[in-house]
């Protein structure tokens, strides 16, 4: 098993915001309680269990967040290349586009 770094709180929010989540989608997502989601995003994630972190982890993954690993610029989010190209701006919508 490759263990990856853990994530931090102000990551899991930021990542959140970032594809306009709420705390009830990412647990729904991540099969967590609600509850877990809020203690480790309101400062206690030292009490939730590494398993839980994984899945809030692998939900916003999977929903295209990429986690940036704290090093000499800190810890952060992005989205996923290709994630942003689904994003059509208003000069691109047209009736070639519609679903």
């Amino acid at each position: 098993m490759i263990l990856k770094a853990m994530i931090e709180a102000a990551q899991v929010r930021a990542a959140r915001a970032l594809i306009g989540w709420s705390r009830a989608k990412l647990a729904d997502a991540a099969g967590l309680s609600v509850s877990i989601v809020e203690q480790f995003e309101t400062g206690a994630p030292d009490h939730i269990p590494d398993e839980a972190v994984e899945k809030m982890r692998a939900a916003l993954e999977a929903a295209g967040v990429a986690f940036i690993a704290r090093n000499g610029g800190g810890a952060g989010v992005r989205l996923r290349k290709g994630r942003e190209s689904k994003y059509l701006g208003w000069e691109d919508l047209n009736a070639s586009n519609d679903e």
